[in-house]
């Protein structure tokens, strides 16, 4: 018998699979796509069906060539993902290894032995209905981006040509600027939220509330009046039971929402964790859409439960999975072995594990067993009442294990078990509050919740999420970041002892951590793509595709008709724009004028982003120019804010006989001294920050970097032993270098790093051997240069 080739599509699944499969088989890897559409070419023939031209992958040569030696005299088993991205890759083996027809093809949802062996006995052949949906999908991203870019790069004379459009990630960069004007033009109100806390005696402390808010100060104050000298009682008690129930195991979005929300995971790292532990055999394949799980695992999960908490808390169910396109043959997101609760030794690897294991476990649990009591405080001077609500657990169920986590930041805490009341029960009153609340505008999305969106709306699919959020940051339409809030007074009116005593409070508000923001770009873009096609960013048409791709998948649509259907509409109006004029007003806005000078000031975008600036490039003196600062956007910046940019850089005192300069550049806010660079701290303000803070800075990064320093060699000065974010590591020109485990970095040879930098590739060798940031902001190349940046965009157009 021949010997038998398995190939899969990374190098880790591939030695997992071979220790499985045992002598018989020879399992290698294909690195991922061996196949794609020309790079510097469109690549596809829209005059012949739209047939595609594939070329191997310039770093695909060898491997297909290392492949065909092996299938050569042997029995292929094409093992590729079991979803349409898999069943593509499969088919591109098969047509670049020269493979026939009926070359087996096996689908396996976990690396185990069980499912293996399975796939072995129940071979088939590639799916040419999957192979389609994923050819359509490629083939009219490919039209899109290639068609659209020259569009934007000739009617959008911004950045360095780079700009791009895509149907999936055009139509988030709109969803986060609609969501960003949104919030722009909201309004905030106030109301007066009423407050009270009766003291039980022995430590004990009754909190209840008005159940309605007062919209004005005098209101909430003629409340707190009709409450001195009343007499508060207990008028009702209710007591019901209450039960929560567990959230179904993991699809693909739903894992990368709990993991943002309680391991702080980009969605990109969500799945390359999940790929590991994938790839190890410890969970089943992660991109899904499916709540099901298999009854192998429902038999599992009770096994687990049953021996770890009893019977009692075990309660089998079957989630209906939400989205049509889910394929109920696929699972959710599971342990591949229930009684394995340590899945990896790596940190992030075991806390993505254990909330998957957390998650599936808790799926299978019994409800949560509450009681709620609601408690009605009667006033006597007023009908209006207080309440008061607690909840007591009665039985834990699925809360042993796991509770859900939620996006919405204006949830409560859980509330806590009442003190014993009784009907009719006088209270005593500590004190009442009427305290001023704002209504707040609707969250910027996380990645997370982006991913919930463009889920909920229909768009993109499992596989699509991770790279639509990271080309759309890396196209710089939209960032991700922290904010500062801002600062506000409220009003406060507290009763205690039959007096009414006023006060005004501060709070900071409004304050960001991780969320995503448009930039002028994106917004510039956005506009661009919803004034001139419609149809590329609107969200039904946007999910209707996606429903296309479905059909084509299950058989139902050929894959030419829809691209054809799609591309004569579309290429039409591409057309259209290219004839159209440039609209300069969608890259520059007039602010007013410089009252010292008379001159315009307007706010453009050029080639390194948006600036402000005063005067004409027609004028006889050159115009002044100020770039804008992190968080302002040039569709609303004011004038008073543009002016305000002029005052950089400024010249904050002396230290050591030497001037400080601040100013912003492409690194952000900094100060100049003595020719050297100090980055600011995300807390200072450029605009405001002192002499003595300066200084302090100054003097804090000369410390940091005199600690960066272990060792320094003679026979070599850019050979070092440094300090780094990750610990120690070996600067050896400019490759950076681990230093072995166990290795005292202070006891290195200069010959002991020399053997070690021979044996480091010439890229970074590893988390270790990064830069640290500290090092980075302090060799920042010059920041000014952002300057006369603004001038070179300004006469291109």
């Amino acid at each position: 018998m021949s010997k038998n080739l398995v190939i899969v599509e990374s190098p880790a699944k591939a030695k997992t699979i071979e220790s499985y499969l045992g002598q018989d088989f020879t399992v290698k890897s294909s690195f991922g796509h061996v196949r794609d559409l020309p790079e510097h070419d469109m690549g596809v023939d829209v005059e012949h069906g739209f047939q595609p031209s594939y070329e191997i992958s310039s770093d695909k040569v060898k491997v297909i060539s290392e492949l065909k030696k092996l299938a050569k005299d042997a029995e292929v088993w094409l093992a590729t993902d079991d979803d349409r991205e898999g069943e593509a890759i499969s088919w591109h083996l098969k047509e670049a290894l020269g493979l026939p027809d009926n070359t087996k093809r096996i689908v396996f949802r976990e690396i185990t032995k069980t499912a293996l062996r399975n796939a072995i006995e129940k071979p088939r052949t590639i799916d040419t209905a999957l192979v389609d949906a994923q050819q359509a999908r490629r083939i009219l991203d490919r039209l899109v981006g290639y068609e659209l870019s020259p569009v934007l790069w000739k009617k959008i004379r911004i950045g360095k040509s780079n700009l791009s459009a895509g149907r999936v990630q055009s139509v988030a960069v709109r969803i986060i600027v609609e969501r960003e004007r949104e919030i722009d033009a909201f309004k905030s109100k106030s109301s007066f939220k009423v407050t009270a806390h009766f003291d039980l005696g022995n430590g004990k402390v009754l909190n209840a509330e008005l159940a309605k808010n007062f919209p004005t100060e005098q209101e909430a104050y003629q409340f707190l009046e009709k409450c001195i000298g009343a007499e508060f009682s207990i008028r009702n008690l209710e007591v019901k039971p209450a039960k929560k129930t567990p959230a179904p195991p993991f699809t693909t979005s739903t894992l990368q929402q709990e993991a943002s929300r309680k391991l702080s995971f980009s969605v990109a790292q969500t799945m390359t964790v999940a790929q590991r532990l994938y790839e190890a055999g410890k969970i089943s394949y992660m991109r899904t859409d499916s709540t099901n799980l298999s009854e192998e695992a429902l038999d599992k999960s009770k096994q687990q439960i049953t021996k770890e908490y009893g019977d009692e808390y075990y309660n089998r169910r079957i989630f209906k999975t939400k989205s049509e396109s889910a394929q109920e043959a696929h699972e959710a997101i599971r342990p591949t072995d229930f009684s394995t609760l340590v899945g990896s030794s790596d940190r992030n690897e075991q806390r993505l594990y254990e909330l998957i294991w957390k998650r599936a476990i808790a799926s299978q649990m019994s409800d949560a067993q509450l009681e709620r009591t609601t408690a009605t405080i009667g006033i006597s001077t007023t009908s209006e009442e207080l309440v008061a609500q607690g909840e007591v657990i009665k039985f834990e169920g699925f809360l042993k294990v796991y509770l859900e986590s939620s996006d919405d930041e204006g949830d409560e805490e859980q509330k806590g078990m009442l003190p014993p009341l009784n009907i009719g029960q006088i209270l005593k009153l500590a004190d009442m509050k009427a305290t001023e609340r704002f209504t707040r505008n609707p969250p910027r999305y996380t990645e997370a919740s982006l991913v919930k969106k463009l889920e909920e709306m229909g768009i993109g699919r499992p596989s699509t999420y991770a790279p639509t959020i990271s080309t759309i940051l890396k196209r710089e339409y939209i960032v991700k970041e922290d904010r500062q809030g801002f600062e506000r007074e409220f009003k406060e009116m507290t009763l205690a002892n039959d007096q009414i005593k006023s006060k005004v409070n501060k709070e900071v508000y409004g304050s960001e951590k991780a969320k995503l923001f448009p930039t002028s770009t994106g917004m510039v873009v956005n506009d661009f793509l919803v004034s001139h096609f419609q149809d590329i960013v609107d969200y039904s048409f946007t999910a209707s595709v996606e429903k296309d791709f479905d059909h084509i998948a299950e058989g139902q649509l050929g894959w030419q008709q829809m691209i054809k259907d799609f591309y004569t509409p579309f290429q039409k109006k591409v057309a259209e724009a290219r004839e159209e004029a440039i609209d300069k007003s969608l890259t520059s806005r007039d602010l007013g004028e410089d009252p010292a000078t008379g001159k315009k000031v307007s706010v453009r975008i050029g080639k390194y982003g948006p600036y402000v600036q005063i005067g004409d490039v027609e004028d006889e003196e050159k115009p002044r120019f100020a770039s804008l600062q992190k968080g302002q956007l040039m569709e609303t910046i004011t004038l008073e804010e543009a002016f305000e940019l002029f005052k950089l850089p400024r010249q904050v005192g002396f230290f050591e006989d030497k001037d400080m300069v601040v100013n912003v550049g492409k690194f952000g806010p900094y100060v100049k001294h003595d020719g050297k660079y100090y980055s600011l701290a995300k807390t200072d303000d450029p605009m405001a920050v002192t002499e003595e803070r300066l200084i302090e800075i100054i003097e804090e990064k000369r410390l940091q970097d005199s600690n960066r320093t272990i060792k320094e060699f003679a026979e070599d000065p850019e050979a070092k032993v440094l300090n780094g974010r990750y610990g120690p590591y070996i600067a050896f020109g400019k490759k950076n270098v681990k230093i072995p485990k166990g290795t005292e970095p202070a006891s290195l040879t200069y010959d002991q790093v020399l053997k070690l930098a021979a044996e480091t590739p010439d890229k970074p060798a590893g988390r270790g051997a990064k830069k640290p940031a500290a090092a980075k902001a302090t060799t920042a190349k010059a920041p000014a240069a952002k300057k006369p940046a603004a001038k070179k965009a300004t006469k291109k157009g």
